[in-house]
């Protein structure tokens, strides 16, 4: 029987994941430039809103919860606001910092296409986004490369099913999250990419693309619905642009009594994917993020903004894949 976790379970994951992350081994990293540092008390005298994408998911609360971190540590006064999954509650976000008078934004909210709205909304000073692009007034992206961790991951899912299969399947599976953009297509295309790239090209009849929502309760019924039409299809590859969506087609997996004709790789590897990781045979890995880090990559980059400072365009995080084998490395 498969690990299987559905939100109102997120609660508990997340009071986990204060312990678990202890382990840690593995740390984050800029990739295309480091901003230097900024020691506790950098900040002091400023005041920095933060917009979460939503709380109640647990690679967005470890997240969360670094960034209060860092900025309590810099001594600056920090502005929180959960924008719930919710593009019009991030732009009231946005507009209560306006009224709050904060120095600078480091913006975590779910919709791209919002972003010019909400950047209107806010106070005109420096934006730093977390993962998901807001144009036009971000002007520093922390977070994931997501073309090379989607690459990461489907080239490990190839040599999978490689080494197991001999790259034959019956349907390849990409559960996506368009809400999200360029994230969306750049993390996606890439795990195409590299599960081509082992095993060549996915032929246009057995290539699904779905709409998961990114949450585990999205995952469950969209992957459902596709599973259902998938009739026949007997070893069926999944790629994920999130754990929460794999989590959810995993669950309708086990709910049609499909779960050993699925396989698949997730992005982040946060706590609520470490059962899966270490003791489902079926989930493969995953492109780790390390976002109980992200704090000390987008502290920084926000607080050399507001001084004029000047901070490299894109500011990522390690990626490294995670499995069975390595778990241990990263997270003991």
């Amino acid at each position: 029987m498969r690990v299987i976790r559905n939100s109102r379970g997120l609660g508990a994951l997340v009071a986990a994941a204060a312990i678990t992350v202890l382990g840690l081994t593995g740390c984050t990293t800029s990739g295309t430039g480091d901003t230097g540092g900024e020691a506790a008390g950098d900040g002091a005298g400023l005041k920095i809103g933060y917009i979460s994408l939503g709380d109640s998911i647990p690679f967005v609360k470890l997240v969360s919860d670094n960034i209060k971190l860092e900025v309590e540590a810099s001594g600056a006064e920090f502005f929180f606001c959960d924008s719930q999954l919710d593009a019009a509650k991030a732009l009231a976000c946005a507009q209560t910092f306006k009224t709050q008078g904060v120095d600078g934004i480091i913006n975590f909210q779910v919709d791209e296409k919002a972003a010019a709205s909400i950047c209107a909304a806010g106070p005109d000073v420096p934006v730093v986004a977390v993962d998901i692009h807001q144009l036009p007034c971000e002007k520093v992206f922390v977070g994931a490369d997501n073309k090379t961790a989607g690459q990461i991951a489907g080239e490990a899912l190839g040599n999978y099913f490689k080494d197991n299969f001999n790259c034959e399947y019956d349907a390849f599976v990409s559960m996506e999250q368009p809400a999200a953009g360029q994230v969306n297509l750049d993390r996606t295309g890439g795990a195409v990419d590299g599960f081509e790239s082992v095993c060549g090209a996915i032929p246009a009849d057995k290539k699904r693309s779905v709409d998961g929502g990114g949450t585990i309760d999205g995952g469950l019924t969209s992957f459902g619905d596709t599973l259902t039409a998938l009739t026949g299809a007997t070893r069926i590859a999944v790629v994920s642009l999130n754990d929460d969506m794999l989590l959810g087609s995993f669950a309708a997996a086990d709910a049609q009594g499909r779960s050993d004709q699925v396989y698949g790789v997730a992005q982040g590897a946060d706590p609520s994917s470490f059962d899966n990781i270490q003791n489902d045979p079926n989930w493969v890995g995953d492109t780790a993020y390390f976002p109980e880090h992200y704090g000390e990559l987008a502290v920084p980059s926000i607080i050399a903004l507001i001084k004029g400072e000047s901070v490299p365009a894109n500011v990522f995080t390690k990626h490294v894949f995670i499995n069975a084998d390595n778990f241990s490395e990263y997270y003991g």
